[in-house]
């Protein structure tokens, strides 16, 4: 079955999504080839759950058999908000602000399926937002939304990287199929140079053990000494390779998505996390991401970024 992008694109657009793209869905062999070497060399320390599922994430007709397309999603979370850089305020990352996208992205992509059923009442999809085993990223150029970055982030030509994806993984054919952007990274190195821990290669790859997101989020264990003073006031991920670069500071944009925009969650003092008990705790952060690392996590890396 054949159905219009336009269709799609519309009923995209309608419900906020910022980039639509289309890929005739095939074996990833190659990239993941890539990944395993990556896995080999233990780049992503304890978030062992990423070596699950190899072959899902080479075939998605593994995932859903009837698997055509692949339609990537991407909603622009930047709010155009600073942080003060008060001393002894703790940072968090700009996605995390507002509510928890996986909510957002979920419940629009619930409602484009829906619209696209009212003209093609056969459409079916399999999707994911972060969540499955799926090489997310890939597909997302593959698609066209834009090119890998040597932050290891989708970078978009018009609107830079602040952007979240999703993919849908669809029983149908489409008209037309997305152009993979051109990489214009070219011999910019501000994102590597840029980072405190040296997290960041200089092969597009990530050491996600010294990456300071991974560090404050998934790493469930106490952070290793080596990276005292190197996490820069960040207590729930890092923003720092995508501050410095450039696509960033010429073509961010504003997000039209309300729930990324008047975030409270900006950054903290101490007071404002130790003083709460863990019910407070998961009351005050419902529906977001800063949930992830628990009361226990904040709180260690909170102490963590005191030591000097």
């Amino acid at each position: 079955m054949h159905i219009s992008n336009s269709i799609v694109i519309t009923a995209a657009n309608e419900l906020g999504f910022d980039l639509v793209g289309f890929a005739k869905v095939k074996s990833l062999s190659k990239e993941t080839e890539y990944f395993k070497k990556w896995l080999s060399l233990n780049y992503n320390g304890g978030m062992k759950y990423l070596e699950n599922r190899i072959e899902l994430r080479e075939n998605p007709s593994l995932i859903f058999d009837k698997t055509k397309s692949v339609i990537s999603l991407a909603i622009n979370y930047y709010s155009g908000e600073k942080f003060t850089n008060k001393k002894n305020h703790y940072k968090i990352s700009r996605y995390a602000w507002g509510k928890d996208y996986h909510f957002i992205m979920w419940d629009k992509i619930k409602l484009l399926i829906e619209k696209i059923n009212i003209s093609y009442p056969d459409f079916e999809a399999i999707y994911y937002v972060d969540t499955g085993p799926v090489l997310d990223k890939v597909w997302a150029v593959n698609s066209g939304l834009g090119w890998m970055g040597k932050n290891t982030n989708v970078i978009n030509k018009s609107i830079g990287s602040w952007f979240v994806i999703g993919n849908l993984f669809t029983n149908v054919e489409f008209n037309n199929y997305s152009k993979p952007q051109e990489d214009f990274c070219g011999s910019c190195n501000k994102c590597v140079s840029a980072c405190p821990t040296n997290a960041l290669l200089d092969n597009y790859q990530i050491d996600a053990r010294k990456c300071i997101s991974y560090l404050t989020i998934e790493n469930k264990e106490e952070i290793p000494i080596e990276y005292k003073g190197k996490l820069k006031d960040w207590i729930l991920g890092c923003d720092i390779c995508q501050e410095v670069c450039p696509w960033n500071n010429k073509f961010s944009q504003l997000s039209k998505e309300v729930n990324f925009l008047n975030g409270e969650n900006v950054e903290f003092t101490e007071s404002q996390i130790v003083g709460l008990s863990t019910k407070e705790f998961k009351e005050k952060f419902n529906e977001s991401p800063i949930l992830r690392p628990k009361l226990k996590g904040m709180i260690r890396n909170i102490n963590f970024n005191k030591l000097r």
